[in-house]
């Protein structure tokens, strides 16, 4: 049997058997960060994953990692049961942890030089907890398998030069913005979320606007009505300012008789 055979017949499980995260909160995250990067990427050639097996070796089905979340730029997106680095053609550019007690050492130690191995560009670290990094927000970035810590700029953020992001953390919840833009990742349902709130603005902006115009036609109309009042009245008093002298003149008309 040849050993291109022997590769072909090796089977690459789909799961190591170990839980997605140590807690709700960590899985959550798990699934953020991925939602978050899924729609930043939506509709180009960029592959996000996590909690998916990658296999560095053919024929090799016990080395592998599998990372919370990672991104595969200039990548086919869709779905995947395992990802194959020989079928693939490239590792992941950029891997993000979520570190808890149990992946604590992982995370710090062993996945790092994997991933530098492999040929991954940059890493990061978050604990949601922050019981278990110092800081709680860290990142690396590979240089000959070498991993150096990615220092926070001015404003205290962590940029992604692969990816043109900068994360930081707004109490506890880490955040992710474009680095050109400043604008907040979000994820589907909370873009959906604010273009209906944005919608709803507009309509209540709608709304007032057609409210102040209304407004502004009914005192435009009182206007006319008190000015339509106010000319029928001193028409009315011209009226009977005429009668009056009328009146007058009709009295005077005997003595101007007997004086003619």
């Amino acid at each position: 049997m040849s050993v291109s055979e022997t590769k072909s017949e090796i089977e690459y499980p789909e799961s190591d058997g170990l839980p997605m995260a140590e807690t709700d909160l960590h899985r959550w995250w798990m699934i953020r960060i991925a939602d978050l990067l899924r729609r930043r990427y939506h509709g180009q050639r960029v592959y996000v994953s996590g909690n998916l097996l990658i296999y560095p070796e053919e024929g090799n089905n016990v080395r592998h990692v599998s990372p919370d979340c990672f991104v595969v730029l200039d990548c086919e997106p869709g779905f995947r049961r395992t990802y194959k680095l020989w079928e693939e053609g490239k590792p992941p550019d950029v891997v993000f942890e979520v570190t808890s007690n149990s992946t604590r050492r992982q995370d710090e130690h062993d996945k790092p030089a994997l991933y530098g191995e492999i040929g991954v560009k940059e890493y990061f670290l978050y604990d949601p907890t922050a019981d278990y990094l110092e800081p709680p927000l860290q990142g690396y970035r590979f240089a000959k398998r070498r991993a150096t810590p990615i220092r926070f700029d001015a404003q205290g953020k962590l940029v992604s030069r692969c990816l043109g992001i900068a994360l930081h953390l707004d109490g506890s919840d880490l955040v992710m913005t474009d680095q050109k833009t400043g604008a907040r990742l979000l994820t589907q349902a909370e873009a959906a979320e604010a273009e209906q709130r944005r919608e709803q603005e507009k309509r209540q902006a709608a709304e007032a606007e057609q409210r102040r115009e209304q407004e502004k036609r009914q005192a435009a109309e009182a206007e006319q009505r008190r000015e339509q009042e106010k000319r029928q009245a001193a028409e009315d008093q011209l009226r009977a300012a005429q009668d009056e002298l009328a009146k007058l003149r009709r009295q005077l008309e005997p003595l101007d008789e007997e004086r003619s």
